[in-house]
């Protein structure tokens, strides 16, 4: 494999891109000379492989380089100086940001906790530092088997605990699915072997099954007409399908989604359309249609869900979504990340289109009027990626910047970033992105720490609700004030976010400390 492999991969690569990448495979080649991986193959075999990835994800060209070049800095005699006189400020950020993140390491200590930060700091500034280090951490658990035995179970467990999560909140699906199974064995022992011996015995009759099924419905949609759509079956991974079996009592007869089919169609109006042939063909669950792209999944996911039961008695999910819903399943934020314009890098286009598909439908139109606004007023200045890193990415970092105490770090990353999320809105269609269990009091202070210290009350969907309603997705919340109010400690127990819990212990001890003083001054003129 060589430079011309990678750019053959590339969508539409000009003379430009694809000089860009001879130079930079050259480099990474020269430098990495005489070095062997822990397999004995050449090292330059796994810059390769980050470049065929990134590629194959869409990346744009310095994106490509960066990723090339990515381990030069560290383990080369290649100095940032000629990174930058060849290839620009641009590919010399990106890499020095991927070796900051070499350092990160799990320990469950405080050296960890540091570490983390650095992370988040880092990926902070360009989101693209971090879709490269997941693709090196990817192509690493694709060899773990070659590391150490005393090594695996810390780098497996990291992977686990760290670049998974961190995958599935950007909504890069098949990468966090890889890391996911590629960890299990190393993490869970005993469980995935479990899990194996449980699936053993469906594997050639669901294989079989599946095949049948899929060419099945493949001749009915060309019947009615419909061409432009492309199948393909999948068995569930062995680390979902562990976390699955987890919450319902190790049955498989409980697992109505370890067999699927995916169909990709042209149209959102295909999509609905498939929807009633499948279950004109097969035999729907009751309750098991989800229509998530009416009202996606918190972090961008959009496609139609339904299970249902074949002829032949297998239970099959299906899930229907046009090309772009799945390569946004796919790849998620990186999706986005546009290199057309050349002009301007890697970042001129998609900032507002990967958030606003976070929105459910209903409320597109606030977002969209203000995402247009904000687009409109930056074409004045360069275009900036730090524009589409999602929110929580930036939050963390800049409440952790200042330093802190370590363990507090971490569980804020727990609750907080690490769980599952939801998106509430303000009567005016604003976007509130919370955890879920969030209450209205998270909600009035993630809006300003005055609202959240003030409020009275809430409405949700407009009827009044107590504050420790937990919210919804899709919740529009209105908070009621009052100049009087004082935050009081049960909230301290109703807050789920570390941002409201911070605030609440603040305005607490300002409030003691005042009553202090005038019980003091009290005191002083008996």
């Amino acid at each position: 494999m060589a430079a011309e492999e990678i750019i053959k991969k590339m969508a539409s690569p000009t003379e430009d891109d694809k000089a860009l990448i001879t130079r930079a495979y050259k480099m990474a080649e020269v430098a990495h000379e005489g070095q062997t991986r822990k397999s004995g193959e050449p090292y330059m075999a796994h810059p390769e492989s980050i470049g065929i990835m990134l590629a194959d994800m869409g990346m744009g060209p310095r994106t490509i380089a960066a990723g090339l070049l990515h381990d030069s800095l560290e383990d080369t005699s290649v100095t940032a100086e000629e990174i930058q006189k060849e290839f620009g400020a641009e590919v010399l950020f990106l890499v020095e940001g991927v070796t900051k993140l070499g350092s990160v390491r799990y320990y469950g200590s405080d050296r960890h906790n540091e570490s983390l930060r650095k992370l988040f700091v880092a990926v902070s500034q360009d989101i693209r530092v971090l879709i490269i280090k997941l693709v090196d951490r990817l192509h690493n658990m694709q060899t773990l088997e070659y590391v150490p035995k005393e090594k695996q179970l810390r780098i497996a467990r990291e992977t686990l605990e760290i670049y998974v999560p961190v995958a599935h909140r950007l909504g890069m699906g098949r990468i966090r699915k890889e890391l996911e199974d590629l960890a299990f064995p190393y993490v869970y022992p005993e469980e995935y072997k479990h899990v194996i011996d449980l699936t053993k015995p469906l594997a050639k009759r669901s294989t079989e099954e599946l095949e049948k099924a899929r060419k099945s419905l493949q001749k009915r949609l060309a019947e009615v007409g419909i061409i432009n759509f492309r199948t393909h079956s999948r068995v569930k991974g062995l680390y979902s399908l562990f976390q699955k079996l987890k919450r319902r009592d190790w049955d498989m007869d409980n697992i109505h989604d370890y067999l699927a089919i995916r169909v990709v169609v042209g149209s959102v109006e295909e999509c609905y359309r498939v929807l009633g042939i499948v279950h004109e063909s097969w035999r729907p669950m009751p309750g098991r249609v989800k229509d998530y792209i009416a009202f996606p999944k918190p972090n961008g996911y959009r496609s139609l869900h339904t299970t249902v039961i074949t002829p032949g008695r297998i239970i099959l999910e299906l899930q229907i979504r046009t090309e772009e819903m799945h390569r946004e399943a796919e790849f998620g934020v990186a999706s986005h990340i546009s290199y057309k314009d050349h002009q301007v890098g890697e970042k001129a286009s998609g900032g507002a289109s990967w958030f606003s598909s976070l929105i459910p439908s209903l409320f597109r139109p606030f977002a969209w009027r203000e995402s247009k606004a904000t687009i409109e007023g930056r074409q004045e200045l360069v275009p900036s990626h730090k524009d589409r890193i999602p929110k929580w990415v930036q939050e963390i970092a800049r409440s952790h910047q200042g330093g802190g105490e370590a363990e507090a770090f971490v569980d804020d990353l727990k609750k907080d970033f690490f769980t599952n999320r939801i998106f509430v809105f303000t009567p005016e269609g604003d976007v509130v992105d919370l955890p879920i269990g969030a209450s209205p009091i998270d909600f009035a202070y993630a809006i300003h720490s005055e609202v959240g210290d003030r409020t009275s009350g809430a409405k949700v969907n407009n009827k009044l609700v107590g504050l420790d309603t937990p919210l919804k997705n899709g919740d529009i919340v209105e908070i009621e004030t009052n100049k009087k109010q004082l935050p009081n400690r049960k909230w301290l127990d109703i807050a789920k976010t570390s941002l409201a819990k911070r605030r609440i212990r603040a305005a607490l001890t300002l409030d003691a400390e005042q009553h202090n003083h005038n019980h003091g001054h009290a005191g002083k003129k008996k």
